[in-house]
């Protein structure tokens, strides 16, 4: 079997290895008394067999699902906090007779009496001012979701390719990012296609999503119980409806049935496009619906891009025409642009970052600046100005404890290489924010700015770059 370009986890571009021997465990490994470890012994069971052959289709994973131990480890592993589905039911209501309600969805499981209910819908805010539509799934639909993306990640895990990055387990958003980095520094990579697929969680087509999950699903209990989730519909203002296609976010199912969804119409073609079709060098990263390429040639960015739309016309998909953009992107894209009498090279957008054509300082030689993205950073310090009236008359150590969480997922999340200047404004405006709420608790304030910078020095964590640069990061992982 041949290696990865990155060995390790995650590795930057994996490959797949070829079948040797047929074969589908339905045997546990366990002890006679049932513990956790019996469970994730029998999961590692399916993950070898799916790794042996990649052919192989699985008849027998429903016990898997609803083992008690299973399910007991997902519900544990809910946020206790969670908004409540339609049937109102809590974390924590549920938790006080934890083992009987386990024992009773596990039979309903068993005998096939389960049956899954609509989820609520929900709206959160987008960056760009729009609303962002989502699910919220009551708690037992949570468990055993949970339970069933376990099993099937110990299958599809094996499937997926190195440049898929979206949840799953051991990648992260900065792993996806890194590649990214990586690729546009050490490939011959001169033009970026930047995609981006409109509605791509409510077009996925239930026909074509079932034929894809038969592929390895021989049990047709748990292709049965996925499509409960599918048709439960969507319960809001009262009104049940319905859809053929679509899988509302929020849902743990949801992420791993798009990946599926985009590793068939997506990820395998793209994988053997570059193979058979590219003339030079082509990258991929994709993290969910999020795409990133990069082409050595202009020519096999827009071949590539025609054959593309005409992919996704077959599946029900579409390239959002506004938001997917071709443009020159490397070493020499600075260059070209001055010859041309044109002004810097064009940027793009990736997971919260926008990405540059820079030099270094000691050299002179491209590299890439990621920037936090303006309107994201500006949205951010509006919800915190919003909030900050919200809690004014709170009490100044309650406030710094809030503000302290918030600035600290800020930066451990933006604090990337050469961000440093963006971190350091956000920590300033919000220490600035907060000395404006404080003045508005009296007409007559004596707070000054040379005061309050003790409480931003005493409560605000510094601005800091806490993530390597990528060379090094996957220079450890290897």
């Amino acid at each position: 079997m041949k290696s990865p370009n990155n060995a390790g986890q995650p590795a930057a571009e994996a490959v797949e290895g070829s079948g040797r021997t047929e074969g589908n465990s339905h045997q546990h490994n366990a002890s006679r008394t049932q513990r956790r470890t019996d469970a994730l012994s029998a999961l590692e069971r399916v993950r070898q067999t799916a790794r042996r052959d990649r052919k192989v289709r699985f008849t027998a994973l429903l016990h898997h699902v609803y083992d008690v131990s299973r399910l007991r480890a997902s519900f544990f592993a809910l946020k206790k906090d969670a908004a409540p589905g339609v049937d109102g039911e809590t974390w924590r209501h549920y938790e006080q007779t934890l083992e009987a309600n386990l024992q009773d969805l596990s039979e309903q499981l068993k005998r096939g009496a389960y049956r899954a209910k609509p989820v609520r819908r929900a709206y959160i805010p987008k960056a760009d001012g729009r609303q962002r539509p989502l699910g919220v799934p009551v708690l037992e639909d949570k468990i055993v979701q949970r339970a069933t993306v376990d099993v099937l990640n110990g299958i599809y895990e094996t499937d997926f390719l190195g440049f898929s990055y979206g949840f799953r387990p051991g990648r992260s958003q900065h792993h996806a990012l890194d590649a990214l980095y990586v690729g546009l520094l050490t490939k011959k990579v001169n033009w970026v296609l930047d995609m981006d697929i409109r509605a791509f969680f409510d077009t996925i087509d239930h026909g074509w999503l079932i034929r894809f999950l038969e592929h390895r699903l021989a049990d047709r209990r748990v292709v049965r119980l996925i499509q409960k989730w599918l048709n439960a519909g969507v319960l809001e203002e009262g009104q049940r409806t319905r859809a053929a296609e679509g899988t509302p976010q929020g849902g743990s199912v949801s992420p791993l049935l798009a990946n599926i969804y985009l590793h068939y119409v997506f990820d395998l073609w793209v994988h053997a496009w570059r193979q058979k079709c590219a003339q030079g060098n082509v990258i991929v990263v994709r993290y969910a619906d999020d795409i990133v390429l990069g082409f050595q040639a202009k020519s096999d960015a827009e071949l590539f891009r025609t054959e593309l739309v005409e992919r996704f016309r077959r599946f029900h998909l579409e390239v959002h025409p506004e938001k997917t953009r071709l443009l020159e992107f490397g070493p020499y894209a600075a260059g070209n642009q001055r010859r041309r009498g044109l002004r810097k090279p064009e940027t793009f957008h990736f997971l919260g970052f926008t990405h540059i054509c820079g030099k270094k300082r000691s050299n002179g030689r491209f590299t890439v600046l990621r920037q936090t993205i303006r309107a994201r950073l500006q949205a951010k310090l509006h919800e915190v100005k919003t909030e900050l009236r919200r809690r004014m008359h709170r009490p100044i150590r309650e406030q710094g404890a809030w503000l302290r969480s918030v600035v600290s997922g800020h930066v451990r999340y933006y604090g990337v290489p050469m961000n440093g200047p963006a971190l350091c404004l956000f920590r300033h405006r919000v220490g600035w924010l907060w000395l404006r709420a404080l003045r508005r608790r009296g007409q007559r304030h004596r707070l000054t700015w040379a005061r309050m910078q003790r409480h931003v020095d005493h409560w605000l964590p510094p601005a800091r770059v806490c993530h390597p640069y990528p060379l090094r990061r996957l220079g450890v992982i290897t």
